[in-house]
């Protein structure tokens, strides 16, 4: 009777313990992604999450090359420019948001700020280092100059001789990162004002060190998950102005730090730039693997920077020139100012016939975003941009000699960033192992109780055998008993 009672409770165990397994089967997947729900949301309770959006605490590098020219003068009489690369110079980029203001809508505005440090032990040479670029201020200001009357060209090519300004700046790194004295500079912000992107020293970067990106508006997810860090409004714009088309003038995605979580591979990587002044929208490329950690690689498509004619949808970004080639004047003070993959890679290939010492290739001039596809956080992320000036003589205005018309690369850069340390062992445990241990779980609770239930049942056929041999046996008894009573009575 006890023995039947076990059997009895063992086999309800046993199938309890695997409708419990195969509802975690179903459920547990459910449970994993409201955990991730719960922590992404932009909210101060959730630490490590909020830390990240917040401060983003992970190692980010900002990588800059110079395009150094090797025959200026040549340049001048109409030559090919020939150029070769100079660097790379590292600096540790620091992201802090300010001024964080939480809304009822479930938005939260805030103002995010970036200074940059020069690291001398990562880059090859330091900021003493000379090279010679093409001087915006001359031949940028001689191409934005091209159609106004001759007197006033002949006027503008005295004050560049009056302030000593060349075709050509021959100066460190450092002065024409984060800028120079220049009385140029000085005489036009006091006679001209906004005319200049900066007021103070004319650098490249000048406006970048120790400045913010704009007053971003996103959401926080708390309502709708499908819509968190998605850029609600920047500046208080809801579009933008610079462009022709309603779709280009179009601020779309997110602010290009995180994403919205479960994400497929049909997903795409929708982001505004305020330094590119347009929404980018990146593409699916590949699975892989970072530390155990699985992602999807997403990649600049090549109809990113393609003109209106090779890409309809970009005829709002024009007037264009070659593709591979993203003319940013328009919020750049009308500089013929363009940007490009490093290297004109994925651009037109005409391009590369202008300028002698290019070799773009994917690896080292592509751009990507590693992306934890369930939770929409970038593991590894490689931006890399090109600066170029569009040159051409100009009649009346000495300085451009006999330029031949040329896009012409002055430097590019990589802002990379990833994530390590102890935030990618956290990020591993809570995201990697603990859903992998649940699914782990929920298979050995259903093995577990079939393995019960098939010992009951083995061990119930075990015991009919043994009743039955023993009820043969009794019986075999019983004859050999009558047997033997027989033969006696005979005997008698």
């Amino acid at each position: 009777m006890n023995k039947s009672k076990l059997a009895i409770g063992l086999l309800v165990v046993g199938t309890l313990t695997v409708v419990f397994g195969t509802v975690l089967v179903f459920v547990g997947p459910i449970i994993i992604d409201n955990q991730i729900v719960k922590n992404l949301v932009i909210d101060p309770k959730n630490e490590m999450s909020y830390t990240m959006w917040k401060d983003v605490p992970v190692p980010f590098f900002m990588t800059v090359y110079f395009f150094n020219v090797l025959n200026p003068t040549e340049v001048l009489a109409g030559e090919k420019p020939m150029v070769e690369q100079r660097g790379p110079y590292v600096y540790r980029k620091h992201i802090q948001k300010r001024n964080i203001t939480f809304h009822p809508n479930h938005t939260v505005s805030y103002l995010e700020y970036r200074s940059y440090f020069f690291e001398p032990s990562m880059s090859v040479g330091n900021e003493s280092d000379v090279v010679t670029i093409p001087n915006m201020l001359v031949l940028g200001a001689a191409v934005m100059m091209e159609n106004l009357p001759f007197a006033v060209r002949l006027m503008i090519s005295t004050t560049f001789k009056t302030f000593k300004e060349g075709p050509f700046l021959t100066m460190s790194v450092g002065k024409l990162m984060w800028g120079y004295d220049s009385k140029l500079v000085d005489f036009l912000n006091k006679w001209l004002p906004g005319m200049l992107p900066s007021t103070g020293k004319f650098g490249l970067f000048a406006e970048f060190n120790n400045s913010n990106t704009g007053l971003f508006t996103i959401h926080t997810g708390k309502d709708d998950i499908r819509l968190i860090h998605k850029v609600d409004s920047w500046n208080g714009l809801t579009k933008l102005t610079n462009w022709k088309t309603p779709q280009c003038n179009m601020i779309n995605g997110t602010a290009g730090q995180m994403w919205p979580p479960f994400m497929t591979k049909e997903s795409t990587l929708p982001f505004y730039s305020p330094d590119a002044c347009r929404s980018l929208e990146m593409v699916y490329q590949r699975e892989g693997i970072m530390e155990g950690i699985p992602l999807y690689r997403y990649v600049a498509p090549k109809t990113l920077f393609a003109n209106g004619s090779d890409y309809a949808p970009n005829e709002g970004f024009c007037p264009c020139r070659q593709s591979g080639l993203l003319n940013v004047s328009s919020c750049r003070s009308n500089s013929p100012v363009f940007i490009s993959h490093p290297h004109f890679y994925n651009a037109d290939p005409v391009l590369l016939d202008y300028v002698q010492g290019l070799q773009p290739t994917e690896d080292q001039h592509g751009l990507f975003i590693d992306i934890h596809p369930e939770t929409g956080v970038p593991l590894n992320v490689s931006i890399r941009l090109q600066l170029n000036l569009y040159m051409k003589k100009v009649s009346g205005i000495t300085e451009t000699g006999k330029i031949s018309e040329v896009m012409m690369p002055m430097m590019w850069f990589e802002e990379n960033g990833y994530i390590d340390g102890e935030i990618l062992t956290t990020f591993h445990t809570n995201l990697v192992l603990l859903p992998m241990v649940m699914v782990y779980m929920q298979y050995c609770f259903i093995v577990l109780g079939l393995a019960t239930i098939l010992g009951v049942v083995l061990l119930y056929y075990r015991n009919m055998a043994s009743v039955k041999d023993t009820v043969n046996s009794a019986d075999a008894l019983k004859q050999q008993t009558d047997k033997c009573i027989v033969n006696d009575t005979d005997q008698m």
